[in-house]
């Protein structure tokens, strides 16, 4: 036998040894936590295979569901482009009175509002219902329920992942809204599925899980027999009985929750007034207003948020709960021409927003851009630092050419209205409007996503030293101070003039 001293000397070590590695473990938990450093994928081998891609496509909708008060697009979350970036895609059209039933997701969403204007409630847990009627003569409320937000035209809205939502069109014409799902994100701890949780209803599958039900679902949804589903929301499966003592509701009204005669599918129509508690649109009472007054609610918002900054709170570390979560900003315009970030007046104009402008973007790790190209005009070669880039067309046409770590032209093509491209991170990519202009809303797998162009005053180009541009090109000094300094736009270049044109412009030919 051995030395017992030793022994036990070894076993003690052991012990602290463990105990040290499972709290630096912690301690890195806990600062992976508390500054937002998470792992996208839990596996950087699979993520290597699946970002392995020789060609881009691009993508439309692969399957439709039609509604009663609307239709939801999706695209196929098994295609290899969103495994590479480890998110699904969807697009919602709400027919007016339209209704999008609550439910929740286990992944974060982004959402654009391409056209239109509406409500969108989000219940975010452990918020007070801060909106209250109440009936005077009884003294009691009608209603109460958290905060509702208005959204219209260029919205970017955020619904973190597990938080039920809705969304009704209030408006004349369809309400027209592109998701983002996040399923790589740190938050869902499920696999890189999407999966909705609906609230009420007897709604359809929106994602199936594997391909070749993917595949089939056209031609069950054309072979369905109406009153037949595929899905049911998650109050089908509880006892009726188990339903009306938890709710202190009756059983016929339990049994309603299920849903099991409601043929209405996701989207349904409402009758009559929709009527919840919301401010007034505006003083003057006028619709011109409404606008006005909401950029005035956002402007206050941000200013509250600034505030806590300027105090050294971060949001939901050391600040309670109901002044954090419960009043953070989840929309943001990346729509209106007058809030652009760059312009170019024959070029076009771009709009971003990251976390440090819209601060619950650092818990999604997700970021927009809104541009808008004019006829013929370009976005200059770039590539996306630390983020992939998923392109959706909003309107009109451009030539799209992708560059891939070979150099090689993983895409060349024309991209156009409702066709979504994914490009993967640090692949080098060009945009050209056609004659008919190009515009687009870009999400981005980042909360603080950063581009390098490689043409303009701010491009890599530009920063290099001129031998090192001599050098490695095999040209001449001169060449070399040509190709660095010839541009002087910085992201958006306007069409090029005719030689006619040319010698017609003084600042062209001094």
């Amino acid at each position: 036998m051995g030395n017992p001293l030793l022994l036990s000397f070894s076993l003690c070590f052991l012990v602290l040894f463990n105990v040290c590695l499972a709290t630096d473990q912690n301690i890195q938990g806990y600062r992976s936590r508390r500054y937002g450093e998470s792992q996208r994928y839990g596996e950087g081998q699979r993520r290597y295979r699946e970002c392995r891609l020789d060609r881009l496509d691009a993508l439309e909708p692969s399957n439709r569901i039609e509604a009663e008060g609307g239709v939801i697009e999706m695209w196929d979350p098994n295609h290899e482009e969103f495994q590479c970036a480890g998110v699904a895609f969807q697009r919602y059209l709400i027919d007016p009175k339209g209704l999008l039933l609550p439910q929740y997701t286990n992944a974060p969403r982004l959402m654009y509002v391409e056209r239109g204007r509406g409500f969108k409630g989000v219940v975010l847990s452990g918020c007070p219902e801060t909106y209250q009627e109440s009936q005077q003569s009884a003294g009691e409320f009608r209603d109460r329920h958290q905060k509702i937000r208005r959204v219209r035209t260029g919205d970017l809205f955020a619904v973190p992942a597990g938080s039920a939502h809705w969304t009704y069109n209030d408006g004349n014409e369809k309400l027209i809204i592109v998701v983002l799902l996040d399923v790589s994100n740190h938050a869902n701890q499920l696999d890189f599925h999407p999966r909705a949780f609906y609230l009420a209803g007897n709604p359809e599958e929106e994602f199936s899980e594997r391909r070749s039900e993917w595949k089939q679902e056209q031609t069950r949804h054309s072979t369905r027999r109406e009153g037949s589903s595929n899905k049911n929301n998650i109050f089908f499966a509880f006892d009726d009985r188990v339903l009306a003592e938890v709710l202190n509701i009756n059983t016929e009204t339990a049994r309603k929750l299920r849903g099991e005669d409601d043929f209405r599918r996701n989207i349904i129509k409402v009758e009559g007034q929709f009527e919840v508690i919301k401010p007034p649109r505006s003083r003057g009472g006028q619709r011109g207003d409404e606008q006005e007054w909401e950029e005035e609610q956002e402007e206050q918002e941000r200013a509250y948020e600034r505030s806590r900054g300027r105090r050294g709170h971060r949001w939901a570390d050391e600040n309670g709960l109901d002044e954090t979560i419960c009043s953070m900003r989840l929309k943001e315009n990346i729509g209106d021409a007058s809030r652009a970030d760059i312009y170019t007046p024959e070029a076009g104009r771009l709009s971003t927003t990251n976390s440090h402008r819209f601060p619950i973007l650092r818990w999604l790790k997700l970021s927009a851009e809104r541009g808008v190209l004019y006829r013929n005009a370009m976005y200059v070669p770039h590539w996306n630092q630390n983020a992939h880039s998923v392109i959706f067309v909003t309107r009109g046409r451009a030539r799209v050419q992708v560059v891939d770590d070979r150099g090689q032209t993983v895409f060349d093509g024309e991209l156009q209205q409702r066709q979504l491209l994914v490009v993967p991170q640090n692949f080098a990519l060009v945009k050209k409007a056609s004659d008919e202009g190009f515009e687009w809303v870009s999400f981005k797998t980042n909360d603080n996503a950063m581009i390098t162009p490689l043409a303009g005053r701010t491009s890599a180009m530009r920063a290099f030293p001129v031998q090192v541009i001599a050098s490695a090109y095999r040209i001449s000094n001169e060449e070399a101070l040509r190709l660095k300094f010839n541009r002087e736009e910085t992201t958006l270049l306007p069409p090029r003039m005719s030689s006619s044109a040319r010698r017609a412009n003084p600042i062209e030919a001094m």
